[in-house]
């Protein structure tokens, strides 16, 4: 083959290769239709079980017996015979007084009343002679009247002197300060030496029951027909306190308590009406002043279907949830008949059905998800111990 001719047949293999290459390169790609990708959710099972409903309001802590300790009687303070924050019981002797003027007035009351009995006896005995003198004519009439009238008055003046002694052991009695109630010793303002008057305003101390104690509370006015109801139950409400707002800590409850007493009318201003409750503090947990946070249980829903709030989505007409079925989900339209931070009641739905609690957002009838597990649990190492 000629030169020429081989030349122009690699030229043209060449040109071949360069616009196959060139083709291949800038070939339009090929378009594939993508595969539907699960979306990742979390999921909970309807349960079904009995629960509690409650009405939550803010309290304050009261005690049953509060008494500011007061002198009835002027003298000075001898001893003190408790101290500061000691447990009393009714009756115990708190304090003494001086009672030595008093011990005096009661010595001479008791004195003039013997005088005064032994001039009634004389008295008694002249009447008695009088009267015999009287059948014959030995003495007036006269006489014999004013015989009784000395008598009388005797006798009176004997009562008067009776009052007295009883007067002086009542003063007597409150130079020895006993407490009123059973409970705790507050702050001393006092102390031994003092002279006390029963015009001073300030106390020696308060004596403050602390087992058992009241809460008060408020609750909206639509609460009172509920209310009522609980009242009049043959088992008291059950009313539970917790320490501030923290009413789902187990670590925050103070105390379980029962409904005592609705006020007698609701508070205008505001809309609302007291109710008290009791509880046993025998821990103290509880103390006179503190604010807590109340939940009274109102009713008991036995069988009652269960999710956690986070499973329920609001529509733009009602309420749904997403169930999951083979892998896909659907709306499903329920009621919500009660709601707390805990859990939802609802209706429409089955006890065991699988719905979506987290990752409702990307989902639409019809979605495909994948169910993922809950995250596991970190354990922190601790440090070995030298």
């Amino acid at each position: 083959m000629p030169i020429a001719k081989k030349t122009v047949v690699t030229a043209a293999l060449l040109v071949g290769l360069i616009a196959g290459a060139a083709w291949f390169l800038n070939r339009p790609a090929t378009t594939r239709l993508a595969a539907p990708t699960a979306i990742p959710v979390r999921v909970a099972q309807v349960v079904q079980q009995d629960v509690a409903r409650y009405a939550s309001g803010i309290g304050s802590v009261l005690s049953l017996h509060s008494v500011v300790i007061r002198p009835q009687v002027d003298g000075i303070l001898t001893r003190l015979l408790v101290k500061e924050g000691q447990q009393v019981k009714a009756g115990d002797l708190l304090a003494t007084l001086d009672d030595r003027s008093i011990r005096a007035n009661l010595d001479q009351a008791r004195a003039q009343l013997a005088q005064n009995q032994a001039q009634l006896q004389v008295a008694q005995i002249n009447l008695k002679r009088y009267k015999l003198l009287t059948v014959d004519d030995g003495i007036s009439k006269q006489t014999y009247d004013q015989q009784v009238a000395l008598v009388n008055q005797l006798n009176a003046t004997a009562q008067g002197n009776q009052a007295a002694i009883d007067a002086a052991q009542v003063q007597l009695s409150y130079t020895q300060i006993r407490s009123p109630v059973t409970g705790r010793v507050g702050i001393r303002t006092v102390d031994e030496g003092n002279f006390l008057r029963t015009s001073d305003t300030q106390g020696l101390f308060s004596v403050t029951q602390i087992d058992p104690i009241a809460v008060e509370f408020s609750l909206p006015q639509q609460m009172l027909p509920t209310l009522q109801q609980l009242i009049r139950a043959q088992d008291p409400a059950a009313v539970m306190a917790f320490l501030g707002a923290d009413s789902n800590s187990t670590a925050a409850l103070l105390g379980n308590g029962h409904l005592t007493l609705i006020d007698n009318q609701i508070n205008a201003s505001t809309g609302t009406i007291r109710a008290k409750a009791e509880f046993t503090n025998a821990q103290q947990k509880l103390w006179p002043g503190q604010l807590v946070t109340v939940k009274i249980q109102t009713a008991l829903d036995r069988g009652a279907l269960t999710v956690p709030p986070t499973v329920v989505q609001r529509g733009l007409d009602q309420h749904f949830v997403y169930r999951v079925k083979a892998g896909q989900v659907e709306a499903v339209p329920v009621q919500v008949v009660y709601q707390d931070s805990e859990l939802n009641i609802i209706s429409g739905v089955q006890a065991g059905d699988v719905l979506v609690s987290d990752g409702q957002s990307r989902l639409k009838p019809g979605s495909l998800v994948q169910v993922l597990s809950d995250p596991p649990q970190v354990v922190q190492a601790t440090e070995p111990q030298p």
